[in-house]
């Protein structure tokens, strides 16, 4: 037996590959591991990493970076990226595990193995706990931008950068699914990238809302404070879930101010803007509107395509034909996640199945995702199909006037709007002139009674609910 390094070696019966022969293979694994995962990843995480040791008896190889955070995140990660790429290059691999820490940096500074070719000098990953349970998936990279969110996408990316941002907060909003939760995982990413030691905070509104109440009861409120307060980077998801929430608001009010005079950055998403959110104080409206307040619209045609076609790029052996790519596009229009869900069925049938992916099938297997991805009514929309019916001009649904003739169809769309959408009274009111919600209340109410007292109210009802659905 010819030994080489820590022990292992090289039998020159068998030409068993030795420890110190696989050191020479990780520079290649790297290379591949690079291409495939995208610079921006590799460097960011893999890039510190080094070979520590190869056994030729369990098929075990192990690889060293800086710190035990950054080695979990990578098992936890690219666990079985790494295994698979290290097969391709040495199919006795059985496992490869990342270790981290004191020692192992210590262990990684004396080796000697052969440095990655091309490569900057490596940096360590800065052990932050921020980044724990982010997805390297979602990227500014993997994030495709047309006219609809080309504003967020490019104000993120400001949020992001080394330089101070030119706007503090950044408010994104837009309906579910289109991408808001994707744009905050990026601005963590490239802010820890580009600030390694950056504290980083990430939660719903919800959770901070939980956080507070959880603080308070076990009066533990300075040391709540002072862990948001020392965040240098902080992202609330869902901002609208702290509506009504008196308490909470105030002390959302108070980090807020703190952030901004320390300088620090501030990131919201919510699911309308600012001036739409019910029962928020003015100066917590004030503060949130003051920076950059980005939409996020609804996905056009060619974003659906775009991103359906990203993803199949990623799995060059499904072949899926245009036909059903058109057919994704043309049924799916209300958001990203519906599309996206709808993609991942299919292809999951298919597979499991052993079915190939046609027209017929993504008709078949997509029917009820198609139903359910039907566009919401909206308000708009009930306001001119109720002002049609009673040909009215739309502008009397906010007027003032009280005449049978205008009160009576206002009532009706106010009625329609409750039962149609998922909008508030507070919300309904505000689109009909700035009414009360007590006046939306009782607005429903009686067309709740006149529907079951008169008969050719409720036909007129049913025909307006009959023209919205079509």
């Amino acid at each position: 037996m010819i030994q080489g390094r820590d022990g292992y070696g090289m039998d020159a019966g068998t030409g068993a590959v030795s420890g110190e022969d696989a050191a020479t293979l990780w520079p290649r694994v790297a290379e591949g591991l690079r291409r495939d995962l995208g610079a921006r990843t590799f460097d960011h995480w893999l890039k510190p990493v080094r070979f520590a040791e190869y056994c030729t008896l369990s098929g075990v190889v192990t690889l060293e970076t800086a710190s035990r955070f950054s080695a979990n995140w990578i098992n936890e990660r690219f666990g079985d990226r790494l295994e698979l790429a290290w097969r391709q290059h040495l199919p006795a691999v059985r496992n490869v595990t990342v270790r981290g820490g004191a020692a192992a940096a210590d262990r990684a500074t004396a080796l000697s193995a052969q440095p990655l070719p091309a490569f900057e000098a490596p940096q360590p990953v800065a052990a932050n706990p921020a980044l724990l349970g982010f997805d390297p998936r979602l990227s500014f990279d993997r994030f495709v931008i047309a006219r609809s969110n080309i504003l967020a996408a490019n104000a993120a990316r400001r949020m992001a950068m080394v330089e101070a941002p030119q706007f503090n907060p950044l408010y994104l909003c837009s309906g579910t699914g289109q991408g808001k939760t994707h744009l905050l995982q990026a601005i963590a990413q490239d802010f820890a990238a580009a600030h390694p030691t950056a504290n980083i905070i990430l939660m719903s509104a919800e959770k901070f809302m939980l956080e507070f109440v959880g603080a308070m009861r076990g009066g533990d409120m300075m040391a709540f404070k002072a862990r948001l307060r020392a965040a240098d980077l902080l992202l609330l998801d869902d901002l609208q879930f702290v509506i009504g929430k008196n308490s909470t608001q105030e002390e959302l009010l108070h980090t807020i101010d703190d952030l901004m005079t320390a300088g620090k950055r501030l990131v919201v998403t919510a699911d309308r803007p600012p001036a739409m959110l019910d029962g928020v104080e003015a100066r917590l409206l004030s503060r949130l509107s003051g920076g950059l307040v980005a939409d996020i619209e609804a996905p056009e045609d060619d974003l659906r395509e775009r991103i359906i076609r990203q993803r199949l790029a990623a799995m060059p052996m499904v072949e899926v034909p245009d036909t059903v790519v058109a057919y994704l596009v043309k049924h799916f229009t209300r958001n990203i996640r519906e599309l996206e869900g709808a993609l991942n069925k299919l292809l999951a049938y298919a597979a499991l199945t052993g079915t190939t992916v046609d027209l017929a099938l993504a008709e078949d297997r997509l029917a009820e995702n198609v139903r359910s991805a039907r566009p919401r009514i909206t308000i708009d929309e009930i306001q001119r199909a109720v002002c049609a019916h009673y040909r009215l001009d739309k502008s009397e649904m906010a007027s003032k006037r009280r005449v049978r003739a205008v009160a009576r169809p206002r009532q009706v769309a106010m009625y329609l709007a409750k039962e149609l959408t998922p909008r508030s009274y507070p919300e309904i009111g505000r689109r009909f002139g700035g009414r009360d919600h007590s006046t939306v209340i009782h607005a429903v109410r009686t067309v709740e009674a006149l529907r079951v007292a008169d008969s050719e109210l409720d036909a007129e009802i049913a025909a307006i609910r009959r023209s919205l659905n079509s």
